[in-house]
């Protein structure tokens, strides 16, 4: 658990808890990661002819009544919120999302239950995002915050640190192998990570905040599906 922690403060990752051994494990896991890989090394991108003919998914849209809302209007009020340890919150269109500078990559989506799929993903780097409201000294993670779902509705979130928040393949989609992204993945717009677990790219976004810690957050221990173990 020592070690853990250490090396959580060392990487800027979320520290173990002291809920048992799954919490040092991740925190464990996700050093070596750091330490073994490059921070800047680019997961695998692959060929338009090598895009899979079928791309499974989990869950359903938002049943949220202002997801609905803005779902049955094409997402024309929609709006996502970038907030705290900006110099400049910033509440942004998808039409001016789009009007940022643009990355298209092709990669595999792999999910935690087994399976996957390739699919080109067309968004705005984060990074780009992060520098146009200007992160300021002692952010250590970004925070995504989808619509919610579920009757009664269940609070979903998940962290990244800075490392995953600047990398260039990490990226704010509103396309999937075409200039739309899919309901049932994630419109208007979702988080896409190829150097992590399907989880980690949250769908149906509202808001995202930059933060210094996750411990006033939920349960504290860096997003739903840990706490949901």
């Amino acid at each position: 658990m020592g070690v853990a922690a250490a090396l959580a403060n060392r990487y800027g990752l979320i520290p173990p808890n002291h809920r048992g051994i799954f919490d040092p494990s991740e925190t464990l896991t996700y050093a070596a990661q750091r330490v073994l890989i490059p921070r800047h090394s680019l997961a695998r991108e692959f060929n338009r002819s090598e895009i899979s003919k079928f791309a499974p998914v989990v869950g359903e849209p938002p049943k949220d009544e202002t997801y609905q809302r803005l779902l049955a209007d094409g997402f024309a009020e929609w709006r996502l919120t970038v907030d705290g340890l900006v110099a400049r919150p910033s509440s942004f269109s998808l039409e001016e999302l789009k009007r940022f500078p643009s990355r298209s990559q092709i990669n595999n989506h792999v999910c935690e239950q087994g399976w996957s799929f390739i699919a080109e993903w067309i968004g705005v780097p984060v990074s780009h995002i992060l520098n146009v409201v200007g992160v300021l000294p002692g952010a250590r993670y970004v925070i995504a915050f989808p619509y919610n779902n579920g009757d009664p509705p269940q609070s979903w979130w998940e962290s990244i640190d800075m490392v995953d928040a600047w990398h260039p393949q990490t990226l704010l989609t509103y396309g999937m192998n075409g200039p739309e992204l899919p309901i049932w993945h994630g419109a208007p717009v979702r988080l896409k990570m190829p150097r992590q677990l399907g989880y980690k790219s949250v769908k149906y976004l509202h808001r995202i905040a930059v933060t210094e810690t996750v411990k006033n957050i939920g349960k504290g221990v860096g997003g739903a599906n840990v706490e949901d173990g």
